[in-house]
């Protein structure tokens, strides 16, 4: 029976079962977005991806098990990956996606794979009421983003790693996604994360491209460099390198694919 292939590939890792798992979907032509719907619920990952070949170039879709995204970073590395992977383009030219965030770029450097991405500034704001206790933590710094996410600074990296928020209480928030960060203790790092989205269906998103675009210029305005090594402190965990360059930023991460099906049902 014919069907339509799908990869699950771990994203901004280089061993299987870590990182974060995206679906990817090459299609042979455009689908409806609730098609597009049912399939990420069915998946039932943080994102699934949808690649539609534009020449040699591709349109390129995401969506949780709950809703469409603006901006996805760890999909959009996952799906450039298997372009590579399954030779739909040599590892020599770059991939161009034409997504809601504007045209989005891939290329290779060795190992790695550099996400051309927008640069995501956060704006100061009053701390919520009652986010310290959302989070059990004391807060240094809130701050928000076009993306609706919630950008909050901590006092270190033991701190993100032991937090337990509220979930429930983190989705009635105003925000789709709270980032928490810290200055990062372990040598070879510059920073470390955690990202909560309860409200898009993502109680914790293992690793998240989106929020690096955020991510790299809070911390480059505050260390004073362009090029940082941060690391997503969830139970998978990620490495995600980044580069800011005036309004750009670039994500560097690494890829695994795990799985390879075949979605009979329409």
């Amino acid at each position: 029976m014919a069907g339509q292939p799908f990869s699950q590939i771990d994203a901004f890792t280089d061993k299987p079962f870590g990182g974060n798992p995206a679906a990817v979907l090459l299609l042979p032509a455009p689908r409806d977005a609730s098609w597009m719907l049912l399939v990420a619920r069915e998946m039932n990952l943080a994102e699934t991806a949808f690649l539609v070949p534009r020449g040699t170039e591709f349109d390129l879709r995401w969506f949780t098990p709950t809703t469409e995204v603006d901006l996805c970073g760890h999909a959009t590395l996952a799906s450039a990956h298997l372009l590579w992977e399954d030779g739909h383009l040599p590892s020599s030219a770059a991939a161009r996606f034409h997504t809601r965030s504007g045209v989005l770029g891939a290329r290779v450097e060795g190992e790695w794979i550099w996400l051309d991405m927008p640069s995501k500034p956060v704006r100061a704001v009053d701390v919520p009421a009652g986010l310290s206790s959302i989070l059990g933590a004391p807060i240094r710094f809130a701050g928000t983003n076009d993306l609706g996410y919630l950008l909050v600074e901590v006092d270190s990296d033991d701190v993100v790693r032991a937090l337990r928020p509220d979930l429930g209480r983190i989705a009635a928030l105003p925000a789709r996604g709270v980032v928490v960060t810290a200055r990062c203790s372990v040598p070879g790092r510059d920073f470390v994360s955690r990202f909560f989205a309860p409200a898009m269906g993502v109680p914790e998103d293992p690793v998240t491209g989106s929020a690096h675009c955020s991510l790299a210029p809070f911390w480059a305005d505050r260390l004073g460099r362009d090029e940082l090594a941060g690391y997503q402190a969830s139970e998978r965990g990620g490495e995600v390198r980044v580069r800011l360059s005036g309004d750009r930023v670039h994500l560097g991460g690494r890829a695994v694919t795990v799985l390879r099906g075949t979605l009979l049902a329409e």
